[in-house]
């Protein structure tokens, strides 16, 4: 690992308890010369999606060999497993319910590793706080350079991947899924680039979108202000992600969207 090797917290845990402070004291305790970069602690409680494309429109921009740790987890203390997932660049640790898939997927997965080893774990691990108790400790070991393989045994039947990290694609048609909105009220779809090229859509198109029952028309367009002031339209975000917005507004408020609702985008012209 490298002298001072990196390590991001990417948690749902908010900004007014102990929690986040607990994990990099941990993490300090273990490997005292780690860098701690806090990508966010403000993912929407329980939000498995928003956590896995947070974590996705992110760790691509840190140093190779940086170790993500993301705790969005409502299912701590049960049979859900604690992971560590290798890519091509970096190195992931957090539960197995989907929050590290978008971004171990796109980097290329190499390795993934069921964390057994109760030796890297800290000696009381609680029911209730997975992130300081196992996924801190862990990724602190890995920091100091224990191997990989120290973790525990290779998980050969692949790891969660979950049903929103892709839409479905129907001739010119795409069934999406919200993945994330942002503070500006921009809905982010599981759709990328990628299905845009599957459906032939190009800028200036006309798109019909229904949402919760209602047709909408809007345009395809390269950016926010191509659309007039309250103009609802979709766009490929910086992510490469198509995005529903409202030009200076909040599409999440007009359309009354939030994480996990579906909605149909097809491209007419």
């Amino acid at each position: 690992m490298a002298r001072e090797p990196v390590i991001t917290l990417l948690t749902d845990f908010g900004y007014r308890d102990h929690y986040a402070a607990a994990m990099k004291a941990v993490i300090l305790s273990i490997c005292p010369h780690a860098r701690i970069v806090d990508i966010t602690h403000g993912v929407p409680k329980f939000d498995v999606r928003a956590g896995a494309y947070l974590l996705k429109a992110s760790y691509k921009y840190f140093p190779r060999h940086t170790i993500h740790v993301a705790v969005v987890d409502p299912g701590v203390g049960t049979e859900r497993r604690g992971i560590v997932v290798k890519t091509r660049n970096y190195v992931f640790v957090g539960p197995d319910n989907g929050v590290l898939a978008l971004a171990a997927l796109e980097d290329s997965v190499e390795e993934v590793r069921v964390i057994e080893n109760g030796a890297l774990t800290l000696p009381r691990v609680s029911r209730t706080f997975h992130g300081r108790d196992v996924f801190a400790p862990v990724a602190a070991h890995l920091a100091r350079g224990v191997p990989l393989a120290a973790v525990g045994p290779l998980v050969r039947d692949g790891f969660n991947v979950p049903e929103f990290a892709e839409p479905k694609v129907h001739g010119r048609a795409l069934e999406c899924e919200v993945i994330y909105i942002d503070d500006f009220g921009n809905v982010v779809l599981n759709a990328r680039e990628e299905h845009l090229l599957q459906v032939g859509a190009s800028y200036g198109a006309t798109c019909s979108v229904l949402v919760r029952g209602r047709e909408l028309a809007m345009r395809f367009l390269p950016s926010y202000g191509y659309a007039g002031e309250g103009e609802p339209l979709l766009l490929v975000n910086s992510e490469g992600h198509l995005e529903l917005a409202v030009n200076r507004g909040s599409a999440a408020q007009a359309f009354q969207l939030k994480t996990g609702d579906k909605l149909i985008v097809r491209f007419l012209a």
